[in-house]
């Protein structure tokens, strides 16, 4: 599809259906997002890429690990998490999860509910390929900007293939135990997850969109 199209249409995938992807249309898209520009060239990202029953093994030991490890205290992330939430950058936040939440028909006072549901993002929500992705620790910041562009560009490119995705974050949350089970050295910081798969039609999360705040509000003109 036309690139407009392609942005216009693109959304965070919370269901898969099982079905694996042909290992030519997972190389397609990893090579498309290998044309990510980066400073310098350096290009710091990379990824573990995990199918089938790989997917599945590492669903259960995050699943475990984080039920029974589920306060902020156990968190073991290799790069500082957002602070605190403020202005409208938290209403866009509480906007994006009432409205998730209520897609999936639970209540804002659920709050077992809503720890199940968060508790989807260890088991990539179903999905039969997990990526993850880390990134240079020397490099500093600019290297995890890098890193940002490389997954948008991978999440368009399965897109284009008709598959879905989601960026996982909450997999960087728990950094220390992933880099545990997927023997990832000191030298990488693990960014986040995608969920990469063919997308369930009927799983009620997939039917919610999120907004975008217009330019004029986040678009300052600066005139001489």
């Amino acid at each position: 599809m036309d690139f407009a199209t392609l942005m216009k249409t693109r959304w965070s995938c919370r269901g898969y259906r099982p079905d694996e992807v042909p290992e030519e249309m997972l190389t397609r898209v990893l090579a498309t997002a290998q044309r990510t520009g980066s400073w310098c060239n350096v290009q710091p990202w990379h990824v573990r890429l995990l199918r089938g029953e790989a997917t599945r093994w590492l669903a259960r030991e995050l699943t475990a690990h984080v039920s029974s490890h589920p306060d902020a205290a156990d968190q073991t992330p290799d790069l500082e998490l957002p602070g605190t939430y403020a202005g409208v950058h938290l209403e866009r936040r509480r906007e994006a999860g009432y409205a998730l939440y209520r897609s999936l028909g639970i209540e804002r006072t659920d709050h077992a509910a809503r720890a199940a549901a968060m508790l989807d993002n260890y088991s990539f929500f179903g999905a039969p390929v997990a990526l993850i992705v880390t990134v240079e620790r020397s490099q500093g910041a600019y290297a995890a900007a890098d890193c940002g562009a490389f997954v948008a560009n991978l999440m368009n490119a399965a897109l284009d293939e008709g598959l879905g995705t989601i960026a996982q974050g909450a997999l960087g949350v728990y950094a220390g135990k992933v880099r545990e089970l997927l023997e990832i050295p000191e030298h990488e910081a693990v960014l986040c997850g995608v969920a990469l798969g063919y997308p369930d039609e009927e799983h009620p999360s997939n039917g919610f969109r999120t907004e975008r705040a217009s330019l004029s509000d986040i678009v300052t003109e600066v005139r001489r």
